[in-house]
């Protein structure tokens, strides 16, 4: 099994969860929304990878964030999500989307 596969398999759990019920638990307790937080992605050069890990380091979210974003915005998507950088986000799409019975 690939990481990606993995990942995968991991978010069908929230499958049947509504965007409604996901949105303000990643908004009220994803690690990049801490209000006062010394933001971590300024003044630093990092690669989407490095930054990923960074912002999303213990973040108690993640998989929900990255379920959400893989709804959203699926194979367009930019950015970090779930402590994946883009082109990961990318990659896992069609192996999330094919578990899903290929819609979405």
């Amino acid at each position: 099994m690939t990481d990606f596969e993995r990942i995968a398999a991991e978010l069908d759990r929230y499958e049947s969860v509504p965007d409604d019920v996901l949105w303000p638990v990643v908004t009220r307790d994803g690690a990049c929304m801490e209000v006062g937080r010394e933001p971590v992605w300024s003044g630093d050069d990092l690669g989407d990878r490095e930054l990923a890990a960074r912002v999303c380091a213990g973040c108690p979210v993640q998989r929900e964030c990255l379920e959400l974003e893989l709804r959203a915005s699926g194979g367009q998507v930019l950015g970090v999500w779930g402590a994946l950088s883009a082109d990961d986000v990318r990659a896992l799409h069609p192996v999330w989307q094919e578990r899903r019975g290929g819609g979405r």
